[in-house]
């Protein structure tokens, strides 16, 4: 149907949390904030702007890697559908926006970080069949 897929990158605001649900389907939830930056020429700097906190569910497999690689703090980038729902506490009534997650990685424009594939700890690590890079001519001073 007619999904409203996103990309969201961010930071991890709680630490992920697997929680079977009663159809006996697992799922990794946690929050993911983004905050807006921008250049404010008058100071001469880069100036944060508000946050925005989505809640991120990753199921089955996703988020068993999910709970296996992410930590608290960590830069992601999440893929999603999104959804926006009004909920109300103590009287309050407020938006949610959920993305539940079709992909996740970390955000490697701010780190690094080593793909395993499921299955593959405990074979021995397989050689780098592929052919070798063409070299790179060097830049002329």
């Amino acid at each position: 149907m007619n999904e409203t897929l996103v990309t969201v990158v961010g930071n991890v605001a709680t630490e992920p949390e697997t929680v079977v649900i009663a159809t006996g389907a697992a799922v990794t939830r946690f929050r993911l904030a983004t905050t807006t930056r921008r250049w404010d020429p008058e100071r001469g700097e880069w100036v944060d702007g508000s946050t925005s906190f989505y809640s991120v569910s990753a199921w089955r497999t996703l988020g068993s890697n999910v709970k296996e690689s992410v930590g608290l703090g960590e830069p992601l980038v999440v893929q999603g559908k999104l959804r926006i729902r009004q909920d109300e506490k103590d009287g309050r009534r407020y938006l949610v926006a959920e993305l539940e997650a079709v992909a996740i990685g970390h955000d490697l424009a701010r780190g690094r970080s080593t793909f395993r594939r499921n299955g593959a700890s405990s074979a021995a690590p397989q050689p780098d069949t592929r052919p070798p890079a063409p070299a790179l001519a060097a830049a002329a001073p």
